[in-house]
C-alpha cells in the first residue's frame, strides 16, 4: 500500500497541510491576483469534511490566504508560522517603521513579514539592490532570504512552517499528516513530518523551486496543475 493510500485508509486521525502560491494557486506576476481554481477549492471542501485537519501554511498574511483559497473552513496560518508566534505584534510595529522608509516598487506587507518582489525585473539589476535593502534589515534586526523572485524580510524568531506544523498537529492529537509545498520555506515543514509515525512529504515542481525539495520529497509532483489530482487521490 502506498503512502497515500495509508493516509487516506483513515482521514480522521490524519492532517492535510498545503501551501498556498505555487501549490494550491498558479504562479501569477502579480501575487494579488492569485486565485485557487474552482475544481481545487471543492477538493478542499470535500477533504475538510473527512480528515482530522486540513490546514493552509502561507507565506502570505492569514487572512489573505483565507481569500485566495476561498475554502472558510479550513486552518489558516500566515506569515511561515509566525502568526502563532507570542511576540508577533512587537516585530509587526519594527517591520511597518522599516518599510515606511524603503524605496522599492513592489512591497508586499503582510503585517509580521514583507515580501519585496523582482519578478518581471531584471534580474542583476533588482539582485544589486536588494541585496543592500537585505544587509539594511538584518541591521534592524531582521532576517533577509531569498526565495522564488522574492526577497522575504521576516523577524528572527524561531517560528517557521515546521513550527506551525508541529503545534497545529499537537492541538488536533494527530500524528499522520500529508505537506505539499514548492519552495525553499517548506523544507522545515519537510522535516517536521519526519517525526511522525506516517508523513508524506510532497514536491511540487518548477523552474526556480529548490533542488533540496525534489531530492526530500516522497512524491514529486511535475506541475502545479496536477495538484487537483493528488487531492482526488485522498
Amino acid at each position: 500500500m502506498g503512502l497515500l493510500d495509508q493516509l487516506a485508509e483513515d482521514p480522521a486521525r490524519a492532517a492535510i497541510f498545503l501551501d498556498v502560491d505555487g501549490v494550491l494557486a498558479p504562479i501569477v506576476p502579480r501575487p494579488e491576483d492569485a486565485r485557487v481554481p474552482e475544481a481545487t477549492r471543492g477538493e478542499l471542501r470535500r477533504l475538510a469534511q473527512g480528515y482530522g485537519l486540513v490546514a493552509c501554511i502561507s507565506g502570505r498574511a492569514g487572512e489573505d490566504a483565507r481569500m485566495v483559497v476561498g475554502v472558510p473552513e479550513l486552518t489558516y496560518v500566515g506569515n511561515h508560522g509566525l502568526e502563532l508566534e507570542p511576540d508577533a505584534g512587537e516585530w509587526a510595529a519594527r517591520l511597518a517603521r522599516f518599510l515606511a522608509e524603503l524605496d522599492w516598487p513592489r512591497v508586499e506587507n503582510k503585517g509580521l513579514t514583507a515580501a519585496l518582489h523582482f519578478r518581471g525585473l531584471d534580474d542583476d539589476e533588482a539582485r544589486r539592490i536588494l541585496d543592500a535593502i537585505a544587509q539594511h534589515a538584518e541591521e534592524a534586526g531582521f532576517v533577509a532570504r531569498y526565495g522564488r523572485k522574492v526577497l522575504e524580510l521576516v523577524p528572527p524568531l524561531e517560528a517557521d512552517k515546521g513550527t506551525a506544523v508541529q503545534r497545529l498537529l499537537e492541538e488536533h492529537g494527530l500524528e499522520r499528516a500529508l505537506y505539499a509545498g514548492d519552495d525553499t520555506t517548506d523544507l522545515d515543514a519537510f522535516a517536521a513530518l519526519e517525526r511522525l509515525p506516517l508523513g508524506v512529504r510532497i514536491a511540487v515542481t518548477s523552474p526556480e523551486g529548490p533542488a533540496a525539495l525534489l531530492e526530500q520529497a516522497d512524491v514529486v509532483l511535475a506541475a502545479q496543475t496536477d495538484v487537483v489530482e493528488l487531492l482526488r487521490r485522498l
